[in-house]
């Protein structure tokens, strides 16, 4: 029988990680406040940092029409390839704030894991996943295709 396993890194707490690591992250978790979440009040941050040192911040924007909202990490991603199209994505950090004041890590939504390993394609690079809630541990996933190992890619087409 097949299996697909891979390794990711638990850290205890943000005070853990290398400092751009931390910068990145300590932003991403303010931005959830940005957040336009009125049915779920679920408000989620997304920064993407480009290889060029730029950072694009993404947030969840839900609608009273559930579909034609967008999610954190689709709101960073695309900012991040509609200003800088030929830059490479480095790092996407994803944290959130909830009600119900969860701390463990969120893994991103399917719709995204299929969005940030087609950028990661894109990108022709591993794209680092880093993830947190505003509290406790962090993970971080080295490449996206670790979250999406049977995603569809435009080679399937």
């Amino acid at each position: 029988m097949a299996s697909h396993s891979f390794e990711y890194q638990r850290i205890n707490s943000i005070e853990d990680l290398a400092q751009e690591e931390k910068n990145i992250l300590k932003k991403t978790k303010e931005l959830c406040k940005n957040a336009y979440a009125p049915y779920s009040n679920f408000l989620v941050g997304s920064i993407v940092r480009l290889n060029n040192g730029e950072m694009i911040k993404g947030v969840n924007i839900e609608n009273a029409s559930y579909p034609v909202g967008i999610c954190a990490e689709r709101a960073a991603l695309s900012a991040a390839i509609a200003n800088f199209p030929k830059e490479k994505i480095n790092t996407i950090a994803i944290s959130y704030l909830s009600q119900k004041g969860n701390v463990e890590p969120l893994f991103p939504c399917g719709m995204c894991r299929q969005f940030i390993l087609e950028c990661e394609t894109r990108n022709e690079a591993p794209i680092k996943i880093i993830l947190s809630a505003q509290e406790g541990e962090v993970i971080i996933i080295n490449k996206a295709s670790d979250l999406l190992p049977f995603g569809f890619k435009g080679t399937n087409l």
